[in-house]
């Protein structure tokens, strides 16, 4: 197919762009053959038209399609050109968030100015040991390839790492390093890394500076050798440096800075140790100040200075060395202030008493008048004489500027040779991977000698780069049998021999600088002449004649010859070094001596890691006159990098491109200019043009099958895939140069798989048209026949309401005419009706009418009599009344006149005394009465005014008065004896006193209203009272609601804090357990190594002395036993060999000791805690319970009891005010309501109740406020039981009350009771709080002790060796000391028992023998068995009747451990074994040990199983089923030694015979533990066996095999060829998985392992799965699809159906896999929407943020009709999770092993009912 046909409409071309460099376009028209332009629209909707170039007719770039688009390898592009590599990092960089792409062999690495957490141990762990395709590009996956290769090809590597200034170069570097350092497998070598890295300040301080395009530009070049010995461990590291920029240090251009290490001074200058240097502002020297930039933002140049010094101690540089470093760096900064002036045309001066050359001489120890002498004078020698000539002041600054240069190169090169002294050593160096940070190609607007040397030094680099290329590109072809065609590539030769050849450019400066006139101009005159017109390599500029334009690879640059000549020669005046020769200066006398000896003829400084570099000046002899150095600078820099080039050609080199993607060092921002910029000048476009000249594309036969499958017809399918994919590809592709097919590859030429992946989509397309055609009429023919069956069914039930409308009609005419027929019916019978009864009513009014009128008239008539005669009575009854008014009259004159008659005689009578005593006398009488009516009348108001005081002193006032005037009047009876005329006036005092009866009743009347108006008063505040009651009442029910409800939160938040508290208690334990299951991990491989290490004493030993081991009676910890014995060993066998084992590390075996040591220590401490801890959760757990039970109980009983006391106080209140009305109404006497009164009291006691009772209520609301705030502060349910149960005998005796009283000392008591409770909670929170506390602290304490333990370990290890050996003596002999006394007291103490039960045992065998049944009992009595003989016919019986007991002699010991264990192969007897089998063998001898009392037996046999099965397990620790069986009896063992312990707890499901079998003289308890560490270790082993056998089958099972057939084809892979997705043979599947983990399970249930073991084993399986299976998903970009997800949650399926089969669904192995399942789910779900994030959010709570963003950035469509997540959704997603609290753990830890335990399991089988089969060959042991 012609190129030109892929211009159709619709294709999409890169066009060249101004600002972007490259712009994408797609064509509106189709391009014919002739057309001279093309018809465009931009993808911002524009329409250009764009011209072809009329000579040429080049079309524009086509470009890739979608699914290439973002490809981890460029040369996987189908259209290789620089738009579509400069478009695919753009993509990767910026949408994916993905800085490494691999071009071929090359890394681009683009900068992200940003940290990413891609560098940590678990990733590096995710490369090692992995082929370099088959993860995301990396430099951890360079860095393995380098390793690998060197391992394995055993030949040395170099990774060359280029870029310019601010592309990462340094980084990748020091990353590179850390991966080596990691892998490396030797964890103490790592301290070569550090310290290589905390060369890095001193080298940037030293040897980087600021320039106009980066802030930190490293201005020197160094390759770092890292060494590594026979077991590829890192052992050492040698650097060098290239190429040091001296210049920079007497001159900086505009907005530049000298080197950091200045400026760090200057800023540092006030410290008290600088101030001998007498340094001040940058400012104020010449040397940093001309740049005009003294400051970097950002930078804080005094504490760089402190990192510098810290560096500096690092690495072994001393403090007097350093000041004496500061010192020199000083000096040259006040040289560079000395002023030189003109003395005239031809000679200098400097004036005198110059205070910085004062300085100057002071810092370096040189005089004053010397150096002054030398700085303007040069010495010159003939053949006859010597002379001194003066120097003009310009020659005579330039002299000093290059002492300054001098002096800081060989300061540069001291400390480099120092760094190297810190990272040397003596192990012999097998290998090394070299690291190379050089600079990359540099052009600047003013480009001098160092641009020269560095794009020269490029130059090769390039030349090197583009020949491995070539050859690997050739190896490849010649691999595949492809006919090879010599590919044309630019070779860089001519450049470099236009540079380095005869008569080059270099030559021709080394012949000018031997001109005694030589300079710039006579020299660039010269290149002219020469290279002008034989290089086109080579152009003049315009417009100079002082300048030279070179060709290079990468630009052309053009460079200023002024200068070369000065920094090719770096000459020195030799004067001048000989003063800092005779310096006192012991650091500067150092430098210049060791650089005369460390100058080779090469230019090389020996013993340091320089090879070569600017800084280094040529030997030059000392017996020679010369005054300039033999060798140039441009001569040493091309032999330094030609020594370069023959180390980097000697190794397989490895190449990262670091990329600066913008100026601005903005985060994940592309610049397309400058990144094109350095893609071609690092060489990556010309990987891509060398592999573009070729064939690109190379897919496997399988790959292209199954990738291309959709274009072939069922006919094209033949078995022989490779026969199949030729036919096809020649159908497909008519032209045959397009593509080569190899012996497992076919070739494609760039350009074909665009081609293909466009006659896939469309064959795709035509299919997915077909088949939306397809559902498209499915769909439209169901619709129609959904409408058709709605049509028909809407007319049936249309005509039925039809029919029934009409049904309807006709009934309801019918019952119309019914009614009107009866409607007619009633209104004619209703209108005859209202005729008759308006005939009758007429009637009956007229007849009512007449009767009424004759009624009228008889009625007149009746009134006229009555008013007749009632007329007739006036007129009588008028005459009596005159009549007797007349007669009254009459009568009353008449008795007038004899009243008159009877006055006089009465007044004649009046006058005498008789009458007058009469008269006396009764007024005496009235006078005593009105007395006794005064004082009746003074008491009542007495009464009245008992409560007003006022009142009733008035009253009493007045009653003293009135006392008064009656003893007055009293004396005027005595004196109207003699005075009858006084009686008027005694009556007028009568009068008076009536007057003052009448006010006082006034007065009475108005108290009684008062009264009143009070009572009225006191009514209303009863009824407010009443109110507040009520409101009291309904504040009550809020309180009980509020309470119910606080306290149902209450119940609820403790269940939380319960359920909280029990959880974190659960993973804590969890957490100790598994740190103590690390630590025994720890032990057993310090075990390993220490058994390795006697074996090797033991194995070198020439005289090998015989195995004896001393008996030992404190071995009752098993490791301390092994430890003990073995330390024995080790002693004996040391001391035998010590001539030969002389050379061995001693240190290396205390060290070892000691550990194991501490371990053990360490392992008791958390087996205690771990104890605690557990007794401590337990008994937690069962008070917790109990206490909310009860407090519940306590609440309900409490709110109860209030509830029963506010309504008795409601009753009582409601009784009060009943007897308050009943006293107020039941008087009704005058004087009721007056103060005094009956009532009045009632009213005011109640009155005061009620005040008192509303305190009391008011007091009660605020303690049950109170009371509420303390239940939401309380956290325990302890608090509430005290509070709410107690007040109940108080609420019983309130609800008895009856009057005032008690009900003020119940509100008295219930206040009392109130604050005894608010201080018995106080207390309880108090001790709660104490409690808390103590069990935190008590936590702290055992995580400081084993803290503090490490700590101790650790400084130990940092101790010297002899230290080290005495510290460990010391240590072991003080364990000893005390573990042989504790043992001491415990068997004294156990022979004071032993001694007892003798006694015992012979009272009850002597009782027994007189009863006579010894011979019957003697078989079961251990007493008999001691003391007395055994009967003979106690044999049989003992045989009949067996104990489940098996004995054997101490000498058959060895034989029974190695028949059973050592010797004992799972796969061959113990398949018919009962399972289980050694175990209860084992047991049944040690119960035998037991019986017979034998602790010595005991113990031997324990700790002779317990180190075989170490043995056996250390011997074939890879095979599973060794592992599992021996697991499985370890387990039973230790069940065994549970179950017969005799413990209660462990005999709960025993028979009575098993109870019976019980041991009963020693306590295993300590090796019942040591055994469950064995059982640990054995666990952790068959983990690490499982995953050993699982791990390369879970990424081709889970991952990249297709389960479901043709969901997915493969993508075009580049030159790093992937692990195929396909299956061949041999390539595991998830069918291997499953039946790898059946043959798994079935093992271990035929060893009898215990069902809750294996669950633990499965889980820990399916994490291993779900853990390898998802980092590898977010490690491999190719993995992220929607298909791959539908494969991963199918293969899930299937883990899950397996799991159902086993039945073991319940033992958490599912939810390991939930992270894997959601990562999968993420994969398949829309990603486009708010919701659709908000769905995800919700969904992955299993994954971290970076996970889930991982996924989403590498999410990469298979098939054209995908979609890519856009980074405004990743965006949301990163807001949505912004507030997640979790790890940034980007990978699952896939070491991480679950915490085993080992559930009790009781065995229901009969020890006596065991048989021993022959096949064990145990005949030895005896049944008992």
């Amino acid at each position: 197919m012609a190129a030109s046909e892929l211009y159709t409409k619709c294709a999409r071309v890169w066009i060249p762009d101004a600002e972007e460099v490259w712009k994408s376009a797609e064509l509106t028209k189709d391009y014919k053959n002739g057309d001279a332009s093309l018809q465009l629209m931009l993808e911002d909707g524009t329409s250009i038209e764009h011209t072809l170039d009329p000579k040429t007719k080049n079309l524009p770039y086509l470009r890739n399609p979608d699914i290439l688009v973002g490809e981890n390898d460029l040369t996987a592009l189908s259209y290789l050109h620089e738009p579509a590599v400069l478009h695919n990092l753009k993509v990767r960089f910026v949408d994916s968030k993905l800085i490494y792409t691999y071009c071929g062999i090359v890394l681009v690495a683009i900068n992200p100015y940003e940290t990413l957490p891609i560098y940590g141990t678990d990733i590096i762990n995710a490369y090692s040991g992995q082929n370099m395709g088959d993860m995301d590009p990396h430099i951890f996956a360079v860095a393995e390839e380098a390793y690998k290769q060197m391992a394995r090809d055993e030949r040395n590597q170099s990774i060359i790492v280029s870029g310019e200034s601010g592309a990462g170069k340094t980084v990748s570097a020091k990353y590179a390093m850390r991966y080596f350092a990691t892998v490396s497998g030797s964890a103490s070598e790592a301290n070569v890394e550090e310290k290589v890295l905390a060369s890095n300040p001193i080298m940037e301080a030293i040897g980087n500076a600021k320039t106009t395009r980066n802030d930190n530009s490293s201005r020197f070049g160094k390759y770092i050798e890292i060494g590594f010995d026979t077991r590829f461990r890192i052992i050492g590291a040698n650097m060098r440096t290239y190429l040091l920029e001296k210049s920079r240090v007497v001159f900086q251009a505009d907005e530049e800075r000298n080197y950091h290490i200045f400026y760090q001074l200057c800023a540092s200058s006030h410290l008290p140790e600088f101030k001998n240097l007498k340094l001040s502002s940058a400012n104020d020297f010449l040397y940093t100040r001309q740049g005009r930039s003294p400051v970097i933002g950002g930078v804080d140049d005094t504490k760089e200075l402190s990192t510098t010094r810290n560096a500096f101690t690092l690495l072994g540089i001393n403090e007097s060395y350093q000041m004496g470093l500061f010192q020199v760096l000083a000096a040259i900064l006040h040289l560079g202030n000395v002023e030189i002036k003109d003395r005239d045309s031809d000679s200098s001066v400097i004036p005198p008493n110059n205070r910085h050359l004062t300085a100057f001489c002071e810092l370096v120890g040189v005089t004053y008048q010397d150096m002054s002498q030398w700085l303007c004078h040069r010495k010159l020698k003939t053949a006859t004489e010597t002379y001194v000539k003066p120097l003009p002041r310009l020659q005579a600054t330039n002299a000093r500027d290059a002492l300054s240069k001098h002096i800081y190169a060989k300061l540069f090169n001291w400390i480099v040779e120092h760094v190297n002294k810190a990272l040397i050593t003596n192990v012999k160096q097998h290998s090394f991977i070299g690291v190379l940070d050089i600079y990359g190609f540099e052009t600047f607007e003013i480009n001098s000698f160092e641009q020269f040397c560095i794009n020269y030094a490029n130059e090769k680099l390039q030349q090197q780069f583009n020949m491995h290329v070539f050859k690997l590109e050739q190896e490849e072809y010649m691999k595949e049998q492809i006919p090879w065609t010599l590919i044309d590539f630019y070779d860089n030769q001519p450049c470099i021999n236009l540079i380095e050849a005869k008569m080059g450019i270099l030559d021709l400066l080394d012949e000018e600088c031997k001109m005694p006139k030589g300079s710039d101009d006579s020299w660039a005159q010269k290149l002219y002449n020469t290279h002008l017109k034989t290089s086109s390599l080579f152009e003049k500029p315009r417009m100079s004649n002082r300048a030279f334009i070179i060709k290079h690879f990468a630009d052309k640059v053009e460079y200023q010859c002024d200068g070369f000549l000065e920094k090719n020669k770096d000459t020195v005046n030799e004067e001048q070094i000989n003063v800092l020769k005779a310096s006192k200066f012991e650091l500067l006398m150092e430098l210049f001596h060791d650089g005369e000896k460390a100058i080779s003829p090469t230019g090389q400084v020996q013993g340091t890691g320089g090879r070569t570099r600017l800084s280094i000046k040529p030997d030059k002899s000392r017996d020679s006159k010369s005054k300039e150095h033999k060798k140039t600078v441009g001569c040493q820099f091309r032999n330094s990098l030609q020594m370069l080039m023959e180390t980097l050609n000697a190794t397989t080199p490895h190449y990262v491109r670091c990329i600066k993607p913008n100026d601005f060092k903005m985060a994940f921002t592309f610049d397309p200019k400058r990144a094109v910029q350095q893609l071609r000048a690092c060489g990556v476009l010309e990987t891509i043009r060398i592999s573009a000249a070729g064939f690109p594309s190379r897919w496997t036969y399988q790959e292209f099958f199954s990738r291309y499958r959709v274009l072939m017809k069922q006919k094209d399918v033949l078995p022989d895939k490779k026969l199949t994919c030729k036919n096809v590809l020649e159908k497909l592709v008519q032209d045959q140069d397009k593509y080569q097919f190899g012996k497992t590859k076919i070739f494609f030429r760039a350009g074909q798989v665009a081609y293909l992946e466009k006659l896939r989509a469309d064959k795709l397309r035509a299919a997915c048209i077909r088949i939306q055609k397809t559902i498209r009429c499915w769909l439209a023919r169901k619709k129609y026949l959904r409408k058709r069956s709605a049509a028909i069914t809407i007319q049936r039930f249309t005509r039925g309401y039809q029919a029934r409308c009409l049904a309807k009609f006709m009934r309801r005419t019918q019952a119309a005419t019914v009614i009107q027929k009866y409607r007619r019916m009633y209104v004619e019978k209703k209108r005859y009706r209202q005729k008759q009864a308006a005939a009758l009513a007429m009637q009956t009014i007229l007849r009512a009418y007449m009767a009424r009128q004759k009624y009228q008239a008889l009625l007149r008539e009746h009134k006229a009599v009555i008013i007749q005669r009632h007329v007739r009575g006036w007129l009588a009854r008028c005459w009596y009344k005159r009549c007797l008014v007349s007669i009254v009259v009459l009568q009353c004159c008449i008795r007038r006149m004899r009243a008159r008659r009877e006055l006089k005689k009465l007044k004649i009578e009046a006058r005498s005394v008789e009458h007058f005593k009469k008269l006396n006398k009764g007024m005496e009488n009235k006078i005593m009465q009105l007395q006794r009516r005064i004082d009746e009348q003074s008491k009542e108001n007495r009464s009245v005014n008992e409560k007003l005081v006022g009142l009733e002193n008035s009253y009493t006032a007045e009653s003293e008065r009135m006392r008064g005037e009656l003893n007055r009047l009293r004396g005027v009876e005595e004196e109207a004896k003699k005075k009858t005329n006084q009686v008027t006036s005694l009556l007028e005092e009568l009068e008076k006193l009536r007057k003052e009866l009448s006010a006082t009743q006034q007065e009475k009347k108005t108290i009684e209203d008062w009264a009143q108006t009070y009572r009225n008063e006191m009514e209303k505040m009863v009824s407010e009272l009443k109110e507040q009651n009520g409101s009291l009442k309904k504040d009550k029910d809020d309180l009980n609601r509020m309470i119910q409800e606080q306290s149902q939160q209450m119940t609820e938040k403790m269940v939380r804090s319960i359920a909280q508290e029990t959880q974190q208690l659960e993973t804590d334990l969890n957490e100790e357990r598994s740190r103590y299951q690390n630590l025994l991990t720890e032990h057993l491989r310090l075990e390993e190594k220490y058994d390795d290490l006697k074996e090797a004493m033991v194995s070198s030993n020439v005289s090998k002395p015989g195995h004896r081991r001393t008996d030992s009676t404190h071995s009752s910890n098993e490791s301390e036993y092994t430890y003990n014995s073995e330390y024995a060993e080790l002693e004996e066998g040391s001391r035998a060999a010590e001539d030969v084992t002389r050379g061995m590390d001693t240190s290396l075996t205390l060290k070892l000791q000691k550990r194991l040591t501490e371990l053990e220590q360490e392992k008791q401490s958390l087996r205690n805690e771990l104890e605690n801890k557990e007794d401590q959760f337990q008994r937690a757990r069962a008070r917790d319970d109990a206490e909310f039970k009860k407090a519940r109980g306590a609440e309900l009983e409490y709110e109860s009891l209030k509830r029963q006391e506010l309504e008795s106080e409601n009753k009582k209140l409601k009784h009060n005010l009943a007897e308050m009305r009943q006293s107020l109404l039941g008087d009704a006497a005058a004087g009721a309501g007056a103060p005094g009164s009956p009532a009045y009291k009632v009213l005011l006691e109640q009155l005061n109740a009620s005040c008192e009772e509303l305190d009391v209520r008011k007091e009660e609301v605020l303690i049950l406020r109170s009371q509420l705030v303390s239940q939401k502060e309380a956290m325990h349910h302890k608090d509430e039981k005290e509070t709410m149960t107690e007040p109940s005998v108080y609420a019983e005796d309130v609800s008895k009350l009856k009057d005032a009283d008690e009900l003020k000392q119940a509100c008295i008591g219930l206040k009392d009771t109130n604050r005894l409770l608010e201080h018995q909670l106080q207390t309880q929170r108090r001790t709660y709080d104490n409690e808390v506390e103590s069990l935190r602290s008590e936590l702290q304490n055992v995580k400081e002790e084993n803290n503090r333990q490490q700590q101790l370990l650790a400084q130990n290890l940092q101790l010297p060796p002899e230290a080290r050996i005495e510290a460990s003596l010391q240590h072991e002999i003080t364990r000893l000391t005390n573990e042989n006394l504790d043992l001491m007291e415990q068997l004294e103490k156990q022979d004071r028992t032993i001694r007892k039960l003798k006694k015992q045992l012979k009272v009850y065998s002597k009782r027994i023998g007189e009863m006579g049944a010894g011979q019957t009992e003697g078989q079961t009595s251990p007493g008999q068995m001691v003391d007395e003989p055994i009967h003979p016919v106690n044999i049989p019986r003992r045989e009949k009747d067996f104990q489940g007991m098996l004995e054997y002699k101490k000498e058959d010991e060895l034989k029974l451990v190695k028949n059973l264990i050592l010797e004992l192969k799972p796969r061959g007897v113990a398949v018919n074994l009962i399972p289980g089998l050694p175990a209860y063998i084992l047991f049944m001898c040690l119960r035998h040990a037991d019986y017979v009392n034998d602790d010595q037996k005991v113990r031997t046999l324990l700790t002779s199983t317990i180190n075989s099965i170490k043995k056996i397990l250390k011997k074939r620790g890879d095979d599973f089923e060794t592992v599992s069986f021996w697991l499985a009896n370890t387990c039973r063992f230790l069940h065994c030694l549970k179950q017969y312990s005799g413990d209660e707890a462990f005999m709960k499901h025993n028979t009575q015979r098993q109870n019976e079998h019980c041991l009963s003289n020693f306590d295993l308890a300590e090796y019942r533990q040591v055994i469950s560490d064995l059982a640990i270790q054995i666990y952790q082993q068959l983990i690490k066996c499982m995953e050993n056998i699982l791990q390369p089958m879970i990424v081709s099972g889970m991952l990249e095999h297709e389960t479901i057939q043709g969901v997915s084809g493969v993508k075009p892979t580049g030159l790093r060829k992937r692990t195929s997705s396909i299956a061949d043979e041999g390539t595991y599947t998830l069918d291997s998985i499953l039946r790898q983990l059946s043959a798994f399970h079935s093992t271990m249930c035929q060893h009898g392992t215990d069902p809750e073991l294996i669950k633990q084993v499965v889980k820990q399986q399916f994490y291993i799965i779900g853990a390898v299976t998802l980092n590898n998903l977010l490690l491999r970009k190719d993995m992220c699809s929607w298909s791959k997800g539908m494969q991963i949650r199918y293969n899930v399926s299937q883990l899950e159906e397996w799991l159902r089969d086993k039945g073991l669904m319940t033992c958490g192995a599912k939810e390991t896999l939930e992270p894997l399942i959601q990562a999968a789910q993420l994969l398949q779900v829309k990603k486009k929407t708010d919701e659709d994030a908000e769905a995800i959010c919700s969904m992955c709570l299993a994954l971290t943020t970076a996970q889930i963003v991982k996924v989403l950035n590498l999410y990469t469509p298979v098939n054209e009709f995908e979609e890519r997540v856009s980074v405004a959704f990743i965006r949301t997603i990163q807001t949505r999770l912004r507030d997640r609290c979790e790890s940034p753990q980007l990978l699952m830890d896939t070491k991480m092993i679950y915490p085993v335990t080992f559930p009790f399991s009781p065995s229901s089988l009969a020890l006596e009912t065991i048989q021993i089969p022959g096949s064990l060959n145990l005949a030895f042991l005896t049944r008992v």
